[in-house]
């Protein structure tokens, strides 16, 4: 399993990149901006992406969507592309776009593209790989947890979770996890570096590598553009 960090800071992090993880090269997790250019630079190919795993709607994890799912529209032969979601991202998502490029654009250019909405619900399957959700606390925000099941091995992914049992839940009998760790004091809708710490201690057998950093470097954090393969 390859994932590549294409961007690993929180939403107001003067030091990185907002969050977004490519995996295998067919698979994003999140879609935080500078998307595009960093899929390029990190030498990966934009219109091979299959599928974008949204956790929740907050602007640091979709804003690089603007452009991306727009590049999608001009390939010279579109391919499918499906976003997997909370019920009602179709429409947020839609307006995003629709406010970005202005109706008249944007209404045009969607139909170019193969794009598929599936909400996420308890789990399904995808681009031929099973996922299973876990539900998420994350101030009053509605999040999403992921668990993908790629080639024998899970991998977890928490966009942006409180530490809870939930969180928990979703690492457990992971493989990898990957999940913030935001800064170092007490925080009312993310997890600390402490809280990470301990969430890491409680999974022993599971590797964590841990973004959506403010600022600094807490161990386990994982750099902006590093790949990974576990």
């Amino acid at each position: 399993m390859e994932l590549v960090f294409l961007g690993t800071g929180a939403a107001f992090s003067l030091e990185r990149y907002n969050g977004a993880v490519c995996v295998d090269r067919r698979f994003l997790l999140d879609g935080g901006a500078p998307l595009l250019p960093h899929l390029h630079r990190a030498g990966v190919d934009p219109a091979g992406i299959e599928a974008i795993f949204l956790s929740h709607f907050h602007g640091d994890h979709v804003a690089g969507l603007i452009p991306f799912v727009a590049f999608r529209a001009f390939l010279p032969e579109p391919r499918p592309l499906t976003v997997v979601a909370s019920k009602g991202t179709e429409e947020r998502l839609d307006a995003l776009l629709d406010a970005a490029w202005g109706p008249d654009e944007w209404q045009g250019w969607k139909h170019r593209i193969p794009l598929r909405h599936q909400v996420a619900g308890e789990g399904g399957e995808v681009a031929g790989v099973p996922f299973e959700t876990v539900a998420l606390r994350h101030g009053s925000a509605r999040a999403t947890g992921y668990r993908l099941h790629l080639d024998g091995s899970v991998l977890a992914y928490a966009g942006d979770s409180q530490a809870t049992e939930e969180l928990d839940r979703l690492c457990d009998g992971a493989d990898v996890v990957v999940t913030e760790a935001t800064g170092p004091a007490p925080m009312p809708t993310h997890t600390s570096w402490p809280e990470a710490e301990a969430l890491a201690a409680r999974h022993p057998g599971t590797r964590f590598l841990f973004n959506h950093v403010s600022a600094g470097s807490p161990s386990g954090a994982v750099s902006d553009l590093e790949v990974i393969t576990v």
